[in-house]
């Protein structure tokens, strides 16, 4: 995989728990209808569950000072990918993970906010080795030290919100695609052909329900994206995780369960 493809894969709110039922004063349901009955006599349909403006999501999303030892910034053009840059997917039913693979809402989402939120291990923060300091080291001390130099895990932190039902028979779908896509399958994003090689489910409690995934990707080389999904209300928060150094290695690394934990705080 090119540095660049690696670096863009990364890439409710208390939202209105709508359970807010009108008590009938001397009355009762009839025929099981989905309405309650007024002090008027008249039934009335309960209220739609409406998303958050973008204004209010912006307030929501995680910001800096958050979570500690993460810098969270606005994302760069270069960070994200346009709308329709996802061209093509192999398996139709899989579009939902592909989207949410490339920090990219799946469904309709009525707005949004995201964040890129990077954390460096106290190895990472030191510089890359000078050249005269490479030239005293074996190969393999140099390899390593360059690999310490790139332990920087990035999340592209996500907040989409849908009118009605949407954020949850998106999430519902999210997790029947990837129970159908757990063998892989191809896409191209931007223009570049990558092959999803598998899409692993985690354990995660967050929000309200939630789904998480190891996804494995292969282009020029072998790679793991973290993917997690939490609904809270009409919110969807979503979360695209990865590491150069446990790419590079070809090691596994955790999921950002601080961000998690942090952006699910913040949703209430």
């Amino acid at each position: 995989m090119r540095a660049t493809a690696i670096r863009r894969t990364v890439l409710t709110a208390s939202a209105v728990s709508f359970a807010i039922l009108v008590t009938a004063c001397g009355g009762s349901e009839q025929g099981g209808e989905d309405k309650e009955v007024t002090k008027g006599g008249a039934k009335s349909e309960k209220p739609v569950a409406k998303a958050l403006a973008a204004d209010e999501l912006e307030k929501l999303v995680v910001a800096k000072g958050d979570v500690e030892g993460h810098e969270i910034t606005e994302p760069g053009k270069d960070d994200v990918f346009e709308p329709d840059a996802l061209s093509s997917v192999e398996k139709a039913e899989c579009k939902p993970v592909a989207q949410v693979l490339s920090a990219l809402p799946a469904g309709e989402p009525a707005a949004s906010a995201q964040r890129l939120v990077v954390q460096e291990p106290e190895a990472a923060k030191k510089d890359m080795p000078s050249t005269e300091e490479l030239a005293d080291m074996t190969e393999k001390e140099a390899e390593e030290a360059m690999i310490d130099s790139l332990d920087i895990t990035k999340t592209m932190t996500s907040l989409w919100s849908y009118d009605a039902d949407g954020a949850e028979q998106t999430l519902a779908t999210l997790r029947e695609a990837g129970k159908k896509c757990a063998g892989g399958f191809a896409m191209t994003i931007d223009g570049e052909k990558q092959q999803v090689t598998k899409v692993s489910e985690e354990k995660l409690s967050a929000g309200e329900d939630a789904v998480a995934w190891t996804v494995g990707t292969k282009q020029d080389a072998a790679a793991e994206t973290k993917v997690v999904v939490f609904r809270q209300g009409t919110t969807l928060a979503g979360f695209s995780s990865f590491n150069i150094a446990a790419i590079t290695r070809g090691e596994a690394f955790e999921l950002p369960t601080a961000v998690i934990d942090a952006q699910a705080a913040k949703l209430g």
